[in-house]
Order: structure tokens, then C-alpha cells, then sequence
């Protein structure tokens, strides 16, 4: 029996979110217990060429979304990427976590034979739903969730492999 889209995107877009939260309380936790701004660690970049911790918010909660607007055919919400604080990294997950609460599975219900297309950095990819998915959508995900793991861990955050992985229940 195949595993539904619903069941492939939903789910584990929420579930990286609440990893994303997660690594807010402890940012926040870290900036407290060493006397510094927790906004300090939204700015920070692993390297020049990098996006900061903040667009590394961004672009995961825009995969997760996006994914599912191209997925279904509708359009997503705009989100300002202008987030400079914790507080706003955290409203803009919850507002990705709204969006996604109300997707129903039967929206996505035959969507991996649908064409989806993107154009990253021009070029023009055109993608089974399914594929798109698996290849493009959820590995973006993830590896921005990485990134923002990465910088925090860089910094001296207390972040470790369970902490990515979340929590099992």
C-alpha cells in the first residue's frame, strides 16, 4: 500500500518546525546563560556566502509551504523575510504551522502524478509531484533545518543529534 502525500509532507513539515522552535528555546536559553542579545544569533552566517540563521527560517518554512501550494496548485502565504529577532523567527514558524494545520489530506490525494515546475536560479525543472517531493521539497527542508543547526552549534549552542531529530512520540 503506498504512503499517502499527505502523510509525507504535513507531518514532517510540522515536525521540522517543532524542531525549529526547539532550537529557538535553547538560542534563547544559551544568550541568557551568557549574558548576550538572543537577536545576535539571528544574524550570524557559517560563512560569507551563507544565509544567516534567519534566512536559513525562511527558506525552511518557505520549502514547506511552497511545497505544498505547487504540490495542491494554490498559493501560498507571503511571508516578509525581515525577521532581525527570535520572537519573529517564532511568529513566522507559527504562522507556517497555521498554514499547514489546515492542508487536508484529501487535497493532496493524487498529487504525485501532478507536473510541478521550478526555475532555481533560472533553470527551468519540471518534476512528477512525487519526485519533486522527494528530491527537491523535503531535502530543501532539511537542509536549511541543518543550516540553522549548524550555525547554533557553531556558536557554542548546546545542540546535538536528537535535539535535530526531534522528539519521538
Amino acid at each position: 500500500m503506498p504512503i499517502s502525500m499527505y502523510r509525507l509532507t504535513v507531518p514532517l513539515f510540522q515536525r521540522g518546525l517543532d524542531t525549529l522552535d526547539a532550537y529557538l528555546d535553547k538560542a534563547e536559553k544559551f544568550a541568557g546563560e551568557k549574558g548576550t542579545d538572543p537577536s545576535d544569533l539571528v544574524a550570524v552566517r557559517l560563512a560569507p556566502d551563507m544565509l544567516p540563521f534567519s534566512g536559513q527560517y525562511q527558506r525552511a518554512t518557505d520549502s514547506a509551504k511552497f511545497a505544498i501550494a505547487r504540490l495542491t496548485g494554490t498559493d501560498a502565504p507571503k511571508l516578509d523575510d525581515n525577521e532581525t529577532t527570535i520572537a519573529a523567527l517564532r511568529e513566522r514558524v507559527a504562522k507556517t504551522r497555521a498554514y499547514l494545520a489546515t492542508v487536508a489530506p484529501d487535497a493532496l490525494e493524487g498529487t504525485e502524478t501532478h507536473e510541478v515546475v521550478i526555475s532555481p536560479g533560472g533553470n527551468k525543472t519540471t518534476f512528477r509531484g512525487d519526485e519533486y517531493l522527494a528530491t527537491f521539497a523535503l531535502p530543501n527542508f532539511y537542509f536549511h533545518i541543518s543550516m540553522a543547526h549548524a550555525i547554533l552549534r557553531n556558536q557554542g549552542v548546546p545542540v546535538g543529534k536528537m535535539d535535530y531529530l526531534g522528539r519521538f512520540s
